[in-house]
C-alpha cells in the first residue's frame, strides 16, 4: 500500500496519453525484437518517475523510464505485455546476463577491478 502513495493514480493526462503512446512503441519493438514477447514490472524510482523492467523471451532485458505511474501503466497496457507485481525470482531467472554484466558485477566488489577506466 505504501507504493499506492508514491504513484500518481490519476487518470493519464494529454501529456502521459502522448508518453504512453510512444513507450507502448518502443516496448512493441523490444518484444519482437527479442523473441517475439516481453514480460515487465514497473517501480516507483522517485521524482514522481516510474521505470518499466522489460525481459523479452530471448532472455534480454531493459529499462524505460516513464514521467509518471499512470504513464508507464497506459504504456505497458498499450503495449499488450504480462506485468509482473514484483521483479522476483521468476521473472529473474528469465534475464540472460553476459560477459559485460559479469564484469560489471565483478568490478563492484570489494577488491575487484574498479568501474572506472
Amino acid at each position: 500500500m505504501a507504493d499506492a502513495d508514491n504513484r500518481q493514480e490519476a487518470r493519464p493526462d494529454a501529456r502521459d496519453q502522448r508518453e504512453a503512446a510512444r513507450l507502448a512503441k518502443q516496448i512493441g519493438a523490444f518484444a519482437r525484437g527479442h523473441g517475439g514477447g516481453a514480460e515487465g514490472q514497473l517501480a516507483h524510482i522517485g521524482r514522481g518517475r516510474t521505470r518499466i523492467a522489460l525481459v523479452g523471451a530471448d532472455g534480454e532485458w531493459g529499462n524505460l523510464v516513464a514521467r509518471s505511474y499512470a504513464a508507464a501503466e497506459r504504456a505497458v497496457e498499450l503495449a499488450g505485455i504480462t506485468v509482473h507485481e514484483d521483479f522476483d525470482g521468476e521473472m529473474a531467472a528469465k534475464v540472460r546476463t553476459g560477459p559485460y554484466e559479469w564484469g560489471r558485477m565483478a568490478g563492484l566488489q570489494v577488491g575487484g577491478r574498479p568501474n572506472a577506466a
